[in-house]
């Protein structure tokens, strides 16, 4: 046999055995299976709380922190807690410092890059004593515990969310039924920024000059390890004759907000 045949033979060989070596090599580990839920921390601070545009803590900062469950199935559950003053600024209680919301709902894909969440949120302020007897919002207000039902839809970077209101809505009195439409997009700049536009009008029932329309700019950064900043232009066209607390603050006003936020 010729020595150019000979080699031929030898590459055809090796050949054959990679072939059957890559037939019979062990399969790749299978993917980690998704956990059956999954249970973070949060806690941040703000320098101004706004909640819908409106000042929540009179333009002063606020300290925040949360808990989010979410299962497998789509299923969740949460808290968030600030400290206020509202409740005693704006609705003339004596008592009620603390918000803490508490919320659950099912969030699930339809179809390619549409999501829908559906939910139940309730926001209590523990202790509040909003429109009781010797409170200067005697009769001009209820108690500021409001129930909300909402669902949203998420296609791409676009989110529209409507919420309505069981019951009277932060303490107006006869506003059962009002509601809130807001409109935002997150905008993934990269590097870890991203920016969200939003614009949402609130509708107090029964009450035309509480009724309002709020919008903001956010721009945040992602710094790993659970850190992340925030800087928000925010504002609204709410009415100071309705929206000005009784030390004579108007708090639906323009602002710029900056936060921080470590989750775990």
């Amino acid at each position: 046999m010729k020595l150019a045949q000979k080699m031929a033979l030898a590459a055809a060989l090796a050949a054959a055995g990679v072939a059957a070596h890559a037939q019979t090599a062990a399969p790749a580990a299978p993917a980690a299976p998704e956990p059956a839920y999954t249970l973070a921390y949060n806690v941040g601070v703000v320098s101004d709380y706004r909640f819908r545009g409106i000042a929540q803590t009179s333009k002063k900062p606020a300290i925040q922190g949360g808990i989010d469950l979410t299962l497998k199935s789509g299923l969740y559950l949460g808290t968030f807690l600030s400290n206020v003053r509202w409740i005693k600024d704006f609705n003339g209680a004596t008592k009620g410092s603390l918000e803490m919301d508490l919320y659950g709902g099912y969030k699930t894909e339809i179809v390619k890059d549409l999501t829908l969440d559906v939910g139940l949120i309730t926001y209590r302020y523990p202790g509040n004593n909003s429109g009781d007897a010797g409170t200067p919002g005697a009769g001009l207000f209820s108690k500021a515990d409001t129930n909300e039902w909402y669902a949203a839809g998420t296609y791409g970077m676009f989110t529209l969310k409507y919420s309505h209101a069981m019951g009277n809505f932060l303490g107006n009195l006869n506003s059962s039924g009002s509601d809130y439409v807001d409109l935002s997009a997150a905008v993934d700049l990269g590097n870890g920024y991203s920016l969200t536009p939003h614009i949402g009008h609130q509708r107090v029932k029964n009450i035309d000059v509480a009724s309002y329309t709020d919008y903001s700019l956010t721009l945040a950064k992602d710094f790993g390890n659970g850190f992340s900043g925030t800087l928000a232009a925010i504002g609204s066209d709410a009415k100071k004759s309705f929206y000005t607390d009784y030390n004579g603050k108007f708090i639906g006003n323009n602002t710029v907000v900056i936060g921080a936020k470590y989750t775990f």
